[in-house]
């Protein structure tokens, strides 16, 4: 089985079930200690940077990995610090997309 952060997303259609229990956690081990589950309906990555270009920056490669993966998280920033959150809209829920999404932004920072 390939890394997370070598695959690519693949569009998700309404009426697949979101990912949940163990599924989730089993993928959460594959990800940084960034990211925290949020009631398996969405994950959240917290990053901290030393001032606001690092900060801008990060946030800058994060919008060009979802541009090149399609697959669009909600990104909060300030000075020196950014929030990820991550889920599929249209199954409202976990996917594959935001597992392989995170690991690449993890990418970023390691």
């Amino acid at each position: 089985m390939s890394s997370l952060a070598d695959q690519k997303c693949a569009p998700c259609e309404g009426g697949t079930q979101p990912m949940a229990g163990r599924a989730v956690t089993e993928r959460m081990q594959q990800l940084s200690e960034h990211w925290q589950s949020a009631d398996d309906e969405k994950i959240v990555g917290t990053f901290k940077f030393k001032n606001y270009y690092e900060t801008q920056a990060f946030v800058n490669a994060v919008a060009y990995i979802a541009h090149r993966e399609d697959h669009h998280p909600d990104i909060t920033f300030g000075y020196n610090s950014c929030r990820i959150e991550l889920t599929t809209h249209a199954i409202g829920g976990l996917s594959d997309n935001d597992f392989i999404s995170a690991a690449k932004i993890d990418r970023l920072v390691d």
